[in-house]
């Protein structure tokens, strides 16, 4: 028999180098699986940590959701390089919601914002919109920052210094209300 023969030999150690490899792979995505979760039952229900994380990102998702209606409201009222600045930020928002939503559910909580009721006289006009915008991106950025140093658990953070990096680059793009 030779090296190379299927009794042993090279193919031998090859198929139980394989079997090592698919083992230690299993294992891998096994500890990471079980340390990504987190501990079975200490969701934000019954985490202290995670439960003020999820509160404090259903505050966030609040602002989130408010914007994304202003932004849809406004975007009718735009045409050519403005609407479809308008159509970006707007995209942006509703990831924005998107993300926000899973971190919350990931940490065990329920996404229970709502828009804010957004007071603006009948008819208001896309300079009133845009301002209105402005001064929403603004606010976000602010709590985005203020909250930073609230949150518990290491994805909450990430996620804020995006959504401050995010509407500090909203507040540059978005256009005036004249002309």
């Amino acid at each position: 028999m030779g090296v190379d023969s299927p009794a042993g030999g090279y193919d031998g150690r090859r198929g139980l180098g394989r079997a090592a490899l698919v083992s230690a792979l299993i294992l891998v995505a096994t500890v990471v699986a079980t340390v990504g979760c987190g501990p079975s039952g200490h969701g934000a229900e019954t985490d202290p940590e995670k439960g003020s994380d999820a509160a404090i990102l259903n505050r966030g998702l609040a602002r989130e959701l408010t914007l994304l209606d202003v932004y849809t409201r406004t975007l009718p009222l735009l045409r050519g390089e403005r609407a479809a600045v308008v159509r970006r930020l707007r995209a942006e928002q509703q990831e924005y919601v998107d993300d926000v939503t899973k971190a919350i559910r990931g940490l065990g909580g329920d996404a229970e914002a709502e828009a804010d009721e957004v007071d603006l006289t009948e008819g208001a006009d896309r300079a009133e919109l845009l301002e209105l915008a402005r001064e929403l991106e603004q606010g976000a950025l602010d709590f985005y920052i203020g909250e930073a140093a609230h949150f518990h658990t290491p994805a909450p953070r990430t996620l804020d210094a995006w959504l401050a990096a995010g509407h500090a680059q909203h507040l540059i793009l978005l256009p005036s209300g004249g002309g």
